[in-house]
């Protein structure tokens, strides 16, 4: 190749690379307790401080708790654990068990950081699930891979990235990753989609198999409902016991009662809610 040619070739090159953005540097995978997925530019983000609350605070749900508690636990251990699904209630905690769950079984191994770290993956990011599980695949910390109201609809393909991962594929899904997911629908689908594939198929029940069939793919299934007026009362007392709300018991939960009525249910997130009203009105900080 002439001179010239191979000069001016070497001199393009160098110009794109200087317009080429800077590949985005990746956090450091052993420095902190959390991170967010970030699909473009596939990197890690870490989380300085983590948005959740005492596991303890959590009541209603002792159930839940227990059995995701007791898998978190083997898998931080280096112990076969299953993919959790939490379905069910809007508000009734399905999100935050994860997280005060993550750091209490987090605490007990020597966090934080400690060997067990949580990723937030959002459901747009799904498809990008293989080349996050080859990021974290060889390191010696252990991830939860957390995703928040997770649901398909319409012609959504992405539900068949999930079921790769869940399923393992040919490398099978790493030993120090597990998958767990909050929806509002059992099986990630809403009911409409489900009966109006079974109507027009021939074969009506293998319409829907596919797509019904990614929720087996989660060895727990824990159901989340509405909280009783009791089960709500004791949140809202162990809300302003923990966080020092002085205000009359007979006042707390006539307003608490008032509180629910207008949001229409009685849940974790409406207690939570109320809890920063009262909070706001005696002048504490919470947190």
């Amino acid at each position: 190749m002439d001179q010239d040619l191979k000069a001016t070739i070497s001199r393009i090159a160098a110009a794109l690379d200087r317009l080429a953005p800077p590949t985005p540097a990746g956090a450091d995978i052993n420095g902190a307790e959390a991170y967010v997925w970030h699909a473009a530019g596939h990197r890690l983000e870490a989380v300085p401080k983590v948005n959740r609350v005492n596991l303890d605070l959590l009541v209603g749900i002792d159930r839940q708790k227990e059995t995701l508690v007791e898998n978190t636990r083997r898998f931080a251990k280096g112990l076969p654990a299953n993919n959790a699904l939490l379905w069910g209630s809007r508000g009734a905690g399905k999100s935050s068990i994860v997280k005060a769950v993550h750091a209490h079984v987090n605490r007990e191994m020597g966090g934080p950081p400690g060997p067990l770290a949580l990723i937030e993956i959002h459901r747009e990011d799904i498809p990008s699930l293989p080349a996050l599980l080859t990021m974290i695949r060889d390191s010696s910390r252990r991830f939860i891979v957390f995703c928040d109201d997770l649901s398909f609809d319409g012609q959504d393909a992405a539900y068949k990235s999930l079921k790769a991962v869940l399923d393992g594929g040919i490398e099978g899904r790493p030993e120090n990753v597990v998958f767990y997911a909050t929806s509002n629908r059992r099986h990630l689908m809403p009911r409409d989609m489900i009966e109006n594939e079974r109507s027009t198929a021939i074969n009506p029940s293998e319409a829907v198999e596919e797509k019904v069939s990614l929720s087996d793919r989660f060895g727990l299934w824990l159901g989340f409902h509405n909280a009783d007026q009791d089960t709500f009362f004791t949140m809202i007392e162990g809300y302003c016991e923990f966080y020092g709300l002085d205000i009359p018991k007979d006042e707390l939960r006539k307003r608490a009662v008032e509180w629910s009525i207008t949001r229409g249910s009685r849940s974790g997130r409406v207690a939570w809610q109320f809890i920063q009203e009262i909070a706001g009105e005696l002048g504490k900080k919470l947190g």
